[in-house]
């Protein structure tokens, strides 16, 4: 019963299909050394086979024949009336070669070594699984949920592997549920306390471009390359590319007729927004493109401290801040520079700069309003209660107060 158990785990060893020939043997064979030292006090002296096909183990231990009364170590030497006993044609100064049974090693030895032998299975099992997807980091992977919890979420690879789905680390429509098919990029792996942990993510910019790669056949080929993803999760993303040869349009190629490429990744990642942009050297024409759909007036940029005033007619200025800000934030990521919108007034139409009514309107509610690129009384007027709350930190009653104020300047 005792041998069965040993060539359970064996078995259960040997299935393993992380683990290559040469190390299920070593790892077998050290096992099994140990058994030997145990027992007889050396293993120098015996030769261990395992036969990794079918299970089968062999242990030979050798020892040299001496005159009887002369052997000084019993377990490297055997006097000569003891090995007639195993082989009447012995003769002083041969060798002694007997087989040894895992039985005799007794049952609680071989259940030992069956611990053993699993420990180690799970040791290199972890190694393994740390190893393969160490070096998958920045790759797709394709998981089942298992469980789901507050803080994250579950997910089993094909092979039954572990791996982990933070709410962080999801995007904000995401809802999953036990048996759902999950796709995300293998973000962060880690070895705690001797076990891997394998963080895997939807919100990182690498998910967005392997996306790109699998639905754009020029970008995995390497005719385009995506030079910078900046993204805002479930909400909007940008994503500059370059081609280096003229014949192939990037923008046109990752979008595909009619959005065919890009409507796949849009609903993958929950409706996000993606706007793809040509990447130029020209700054300029790089912070134009960035704040697209707007048309910009003008550009100041001040290269030293990486800033840049654009200017825009007033009913563009909305659309280059974007719903809750995004799409400046967004540009400013992009393009390196930190970005701030006028709205360039019209020579026709009579405005107040914001900054003018300091005397009735606090300085950081001002600055709220500013730093959403509304600098004049109409820019602000010319948006709702609800869109100025919601764009803004500000509370409604203050919103109106502002309005109330603002309206009085041009009754």
């Amino acid at each position: 019963m005792s041998n069965i158990n040993l060539i359970d785990s064996f078995q259960e060893f040997k299935d393993f299909k992380n683990i290559d020939r040469p190390t299920m043997m070593s790892v077998l064979e050290d096992v099994f050394r140990s058994m030997i030292r145990k027992k007889y006090g050396t293993d120098e002296n015996c030769d261990v086979i395992v036969n990794t096909d079918n299970g089968d183990l062999e242990i030979w231990r050798t020892r040299k024949v001496m005159e009887d009364g002369f052997s000084e170590d019993d377990d490297l030497e055997v006097e000569l009336a003891e090995a007639k006993l195993f082989d009447a044609d012995l003769e002083v100064g041969d060798e002694q070669i007997e087989q040894i049974t895992l039985e005799s090693f007794g049952r609680r030895a071989i259940l030992a070594a069956r611990q053993t032998l699993v420990s180690k299975i799970l040791e290199l099992e972890k190694d393994e699984i740390f190893k393969k997807y160490k070096d998958r980091v920045g790759e797709i992977v394709t998981g089942e949920v298992y469980q789901v919890w507050k803080k994250e979420t579950l997910v089993l690879d094909d092979e039954g592997n572990e791996l982990l789905l933070p709410k962080t680390e999801q995007i904000p429509a995401d809802y999953f549920k036990k048996g759902d098919s999950v796709k995300a990029v293998v973000h962060k792996v880690d070895m705690l306390n001797s076990n891997p942990k394998i963080i895997i993510s939807r919100t990182a910019p690498e998910f967005l471009q392997r996306l790109f790669e699998l639905e754009v056949p020029e970008i995995f080929d390497g005719l385009i390359t995506i030079k910078k993803i900046v993204r805002e999760p479930g909400e909007r993303a940008k994503v500059a590319v370059e081609s280096y040869d003229d014949r192939i349009d990037p923008v046109g190629a990752c979008v595909g007729m009619k959005g065919s490429r890009i409507h796949g990744i849009v609903r993958e990642l929950k409706n996000e927004n993606i706007d793809v942009i040509n990447f130029t050297n020209n700054i300029q024409l790089y912070i134009q493109r960035a704040l697209s759909p707007a048309k910009i007036t003008s550009i100041k940029l001040d290269d030293d401290k990486k800033t840049a005033a654009v200017y825009l007619k007033p009913d563009q200025v909305s659309l280059a801040i974007g719903r809750g800000g995004h799409n400046i934030k967004l540009a400013g990521k992009l393009t390196g520079y930190e970005i701030d919108v006028y709205r360039e007034a019209d020579e026709h139409d009579e405005d107040v700069d914001i900054e003018e009514f300091t005397d009735e309107i606090d300085s950081w509610i001002i600055d709220e309003f500013k730093r959403i690129g509304l600098d004049t009384a109409k820019s602000v007027l010319a948006l709702t209660v609800g869109e100025l709350v919601k764009r803004t930190d500000l509370e409604e009653e203050t919103v109106k107060e502002v309005l109330s104020i603002l309206n009085a300047e041009f009754e």
